[in-house]
């Protein structure tokens, strides 16, 4: 599983396009001035939720996520998009969405199909927090720009569902064509179980062939590069879910993954890592995240980590990061650190 976030560089020319402030965006979000310059844009899930709410707290307009999701210009819309609009019909083109988005985020696209509905959900496989708004608007309405482009209809949803409230539903209500219901127990779009079958007039069976191969290799590359990755990943991830005031054991791990602790320290000796490997990673992650997005002390920081003071934190992060915490979250938030 990759671990970063490829960012499009089309999306600071769309974000100008739409009189919203870039270098406000990236300020607000504590990211580099020059992201949008740089040759390849990765960004780590808690940089990229931290992007997507500086574009809800800085842009004035509250259907900036649709907007950004809106695309009329081929040559805008990624590679992945261009794949799924030239499939022979909307399902297609959505198992190949969800098929291919591993190979630019650590995210994944789930669908689930019964006798009455067809519901679409985004899920972060690396958050430690809830989704911002903003960012559920794009990524549905990034789906519905690729249904209403691929069948050349103006196709609607049955409803959309989003766990945090919306003040905007009647934007919402407008430009999906279906009812919005808020404090929902999930995040998705819903469709009609017929709306799979709806035929693209974008199909591209030529094109499709082209695009297909190049990205089967790199799924292929990538499994085979990740398979013991994968597994450090996920104790790495109940490590994580374990940091809340206590330096978690190797055998609540083990429970947690349903194996034992001997099993569960083989396993990440064959894949060339140790359980104290992990839980430093895991701490690390979890450190940088709650230096540069919230306001925790670094003694609430260094208890939710599961160390005995803010000292032993200070000399950890130290020797990861080569500079005290203090000053690494000042050099972070004024844009230095990346």
């Amino acid at each position: 599983m990759v671990r970063h976030y490829r960012v499009p560089r089309v999306w600071s020319t769309k974000l100008e396009e739409l009189g919203v402030n870039v270098p406000a965006i990236l300020r607000a979000a504590g990211l580099p001035q020059d992201l949008f310059k740089q040759p390849r844009i990765l960004i780590t899930t808690e940089e990229q939720f931290a992007l997507w709410r500086a574009i809800g707290e800085v842009a004035e307009d509250r259907t900036i996520g649709l907007k950004l999701a809106t695309e009329s210009k081929l040559e805008r819309i990624h590679p992945m998009g261009i794949a799924a609009l030239s499939a022979d019909s909307f399902g297609l083109a959505v198992r190949h969405m969800a098929r291919y988005k591993r190979l630019c985020a650590p995210e994944e696209i789930v669908d689930e199909m019964n006798a009455d509905e067809w519901a679409i959900q985004f899920r972060w496989l690396l958050a430690v927090e809830a989704e911002p708004p903003v960012l559920m608007d794009y990524c549905f309405g990034w789906v519905l720009n690729i249904a209403r482009k691929g069948t050349g209809t103006n196709l609607s949803p049955l409803r959309v569902e989003f766990v945090q409230p919306r003040a905007h539903i009647r934007d919402l209500q407008r430009h999906f064509g279906c009812s919005i219901f808020s404090g929902a127990p999930r995040n998705a779009i819903v469709f009609r179980p017929s709306d799979a079958d709806i035929s693209f007039v974008t199909q591209n069976t030529e094109l499709l062939d082209m695009l297909a191969p190049q990205f089967e290799q790199e799924l292929k590359q990538q499994s085979a590069a990740g398979d013991k990755d994968s597994f450090v990943e996920m104790v790495r991830g109940a490590i994580e879910h374990r940091l809340t005031g206590h330096r978690p054991s190797i055998e609540e791990i083990a429970r947690d993954l349903h194996t034992s602790a001997r099993s569960l320290q083989r396993r990440l000796q064959e894949s060339g890592s140790t359980y104290q490997r992990a839980l430093d990673q895991a701490r690390h992650g979890l450190a940088r995240y709650y230096l540069s997005n919230s306001v925790l002390e670094l003694t609430e920081a260094a208890y939710l980590l599961g160390y005995e003071d803010a000292s032993s934190f200070a000399r950890a992060f130290r020797n990861w990061e080569g500079v005290a915490p203090k000053h690494w979250r000042e050099a972070h938030r004024s844009g230095i650190v990346h």
